[in-house]
């Protein structure tokens, strides 16, 4: 599911189709299943500033997508698995490690899940990266801990997605406004005898629209540390 940098990362509205879809594995294979590339294949901004100074090790990315973030975790260095509910998707993150210089396709591993039912294996991970992961709070209530369980002693969680206070048009484009959430909510998730929160914020950028217009935004950024035992 992951929406690399600059591109529409909202669903998209075709005429006739409904203005809020259910955006459930068939939704996901559908949209990755179609000719050419989703999104732009590059990292995420906040993965770029949040991650650069850390030393590579194994990473989880949550909600991969097509691989834009993975990819560039794993040509720095990084052993990666992506996620996703999208078996399209990841075939496509495959296929991009193939053609892709710089980076070596044995450091990357993929695998297909429902994230509303999976989670990581405990303490395995020396970065968790979530992206745009916009799920019902029911959902997200069981996910963001699960995904900072993940987390080895002395490793990283960064969580990002938009902050709907400033998505232009408002939460509408992306369904059902519950399915966003605040720095706090994240934050709020995080034992502070196990976690050193480094980052929450909300951090304006700008967004290419599907049209080409440039739209002021904001997102949710939080990274934070797990305490080493």
């Amino acid at each position: 599911m992951n929406q690399s940098e600059q591109q529409h990362e909202h669903a998209p509205e075709h005429d006739g189709a409904p203005a809020h879809p259910v955006f459930d594995r068939a939704y996901w294979e559908d949209r990755y299943g179609a000719p050419g590339r989703a999104w732009s294949g590059r990292p995420n901004a906040a993965l770029v500033a949040e991650t650069s100074a850390l030393t590579p090790g194994h990473a989880l990315d949550v909600g991969s997508g097509e691989g834009g973030d993975a990819l560039w975790l794993a040509s720095r260095g990084w052993r990666v698995t992506g996620v996703d509910i999208s078996q399209n998707a990841l075939d496509k993150a495959a296929a991009s490690a193939r053609e892709r210089d710089g980076v070596d396709p044995e450091q990357l591993s993929w695998q297909q899940a429902d994230l509303t039912s999976w989670s990581p294996t405990r303490a395995s991970f020396d970065l968790v990266t979530a992206h745009f992961m916009h799920l019902p709070l029911a959902d997200r209530q069981r996910l963001f801990p699960a995904l900072a369980e993940g987390v080895a002693p002395g490793g990283t969680l960064l969580i990002v997605g938009h902050d709907a206070d400033a998505l232009p048009g408002g939460a509408g484009r992306h369904g059902d406004p519950g399915m966003l959430f605040t720095v706090d909510e994240v934050v709020g998730r995080l034992d502070p005898g196990t976690w050193q929160v480094d980052v929450a914020e909300v951090r304006p950028r700008d967004m290419t629209g599907p049209d080409g217009d440039v739209w002021h935004v904001a997102d949710v950024v939080v990274r934070a540390t797990r305490r080493a035992v």
